[in-house]
């Protein structure tokens, strides 16, 4: 897989929700999902919520592949598009550039200030798009406590309650995770509301569990709070990590925020043929 040098990455972070990076940009097959995991352990590999490759996009300025921790999957992330947006800019002095993802092409531009903004596409609110396993109102399932799904290029489901920080979202999650009505499994959010343009939210993220923040998530609750009419369509939502703003437009939700690139390093070639 990567040669006698061992395999180059980059461990990146946005508000806390981490990720490794691999570029290959210069060629390469696809991880194994047994690779994926190894690296996701953070005993005996790095660590991180969401892996990504970047590969070469015809068209576009590249294109990106996420997995979960559990070697998994995943066609969106939004905090790891921000990371790596902000990374090729800085490597190449664009101010904007387009990335090819399962959940379509998306724009990022430099937001100023060392924040970076992508656009994360229209949200899907129809119950086949999500998907759910059956016809339901999206914006009032048939789950005691009355969540919202919302497609993002990923599920989400999201309660609000009255204090995000009074559940025990280490059992709450993954109870609903699972849950029959959706399929493919979903990412789960607690939130509440702080005030009209203001949302305090705590996640579970399908096949990783706990984290400090997500961009796709945020992008999702900030969808579920302006259709159930308690927020307007521009809010900041406060996560463990820190502070997000996501801005549904018309032309699709777009997420602004911090990100950072915290080291490079590489994996030795007897990890990866342990692996």
């Amino acid at each position: 897989m990567a040669g006698s040098d061992g395999l180059a990455f980059m461990k990146m972070h946005g508000l806390g929700n981490d990720f490794v990076v691999i570029d290959r940009r210069g060629g390469g097959g696809p991880l194994a999902a047994g690779l994926v995991a190894a690296v996701a352990d953070r005993h005996r590999g790095v660590g991180f919520d969401q892996l990504a490759v970047i590969e070469p996009a015809e068209g576009a300025d590249a294109r990106l592949t996420f997995y979960n921790a559990d070697g998994s999957a995943s066609a969106a992330c939004g905090n790891a598009t921000r990371c790596i947006a902000r990374h090729l800019m800085d490597e190449t002095g664009q101010v904007a550039l387009t990335l090819v993802t399962e959940r379509g092409t998306l724009r990022a531009e430099d937001a100023g200030g060392g924040l970076t903004s992508v656009n994360m596409g229209a949200p899907i609110v129809d119950w086949a798009g999500v998907p759910l396993a059956e016809t339901v109102d999206t914006l009032h399932l048939p789950i005691e406590g009355d969540p919202v799904a919302t497609g993002m290029g990923n599920p989400h489901c999201t309660f609000f309650v009255a204090d995000a920080e009074a559940v025990d979202l280490g059992r709450f999650g993954p109870a609903h995770e699972h849950h029959a009505l959706f399929p493919e499994r979903t990412n789960v959010q607690v939130a509440h509301v702080i005030g009209p343009d203001r949302l305090r939210m705590r996640v579970w993220e399908r096949g990783t569990g706990i984290t400090l923040a997500s961009g796709s998530s945020s992008c999702a609750v900030a969808v579920a709070a302006a259709r159930r009419g308690l927020t307007g369509r521009r809010v900041r939502i406060v996560l463990d990590g820190g502070e997000i703003d996501i801005d549904w437009r018309g032309d699709g939700v777009w997420m602004t925020g911090p990100t950072a690139h915290v080291f490079d390093g590489v994996f030795t070639p007897a990890f990866l043929e342990g692996t």
